[in-house]
């Protein structure tokens, strides 16, 4: 069995653009990685398939002349799997693209706020391991302490947002437009 050798870097240039790209924040970039990738899988089971022959059940010659339907059944199964993934994600990136005018993925918040938390607990645990009682109590706060909690700036943002929006929640608009706020006509 011999493989072409312009088959195989055409197939590792593929996917390593393929991951490249998908590794990007774009979906712009990860779409076209999507169809890189897709495509060097495809030209990887084309290699792996072994040598071209005749239509496989056709009749044409015998089985040893055939060529290798599991093959070409696989490919047409990637071809699908990566035509249905390219369009929700195509669907995805427009409606971004609708609410955002960019189609960057973000990452959110409450996320970043989790694992924050998870780091802190993690050390926290770590930090006890093998040390003295009183050096570890010194190190946690007191409920009874001044000192405002971890999280107090992002809780006095959120306040402050939300008092901001129910602030113009409560003016109420002139129920009859035909009078002026002082009740004249």
């Amino acid at each position: 069995m011999s493989t072409s050798i312009a088959l195989v870097i055409m197939c590792g240039v593929f996917v390593a653009v393929g991951v490249y790209l998908i590794l990007e924040r774009s979906l712009s970039r990860v779409i076209l990685g999507l169809g890189c990738l897709g495509n060097g899988i495809n030209i990887l089971f084309l290699i792996a398939g072994g040598r071209s022959g005749n239509p496989a059940f056709v009749g044409n010659g015998s089985s040893e002349e055939w060529a290798d339907p599991l093959v070409q059944a696989m490919m047409l199964t990637s071809i699908v799997i990566t035509l249905a993934t390219t369009g929700f994600l195509l669907a995805m990136a427009y409606r971004t693209w609708q609410l955002r005018d960019d189609d960057e993925v973000r990452d959110d918040v409450e996320d970043r706020m989790i694992v924050y938390r998870q780091n802190i607990e993690g050390h926290a645990r770590r930090s006890e391991a093998g040390t003295d009682l009183q050096k570890t109590s010194e190190e946690f706060r007191d409920e009874t302490d001044d000192s405002p909690p971890r999280f107090a700036l992002i809780t006095n943002v959120f306040t402050r947002m939300l008092d901001k929006r129910n602030s113009a929640r409560s003016i109420v608009a002139n129920p009859d437009a035909t009078h002026g706020a002082d009740g004249s006509r």
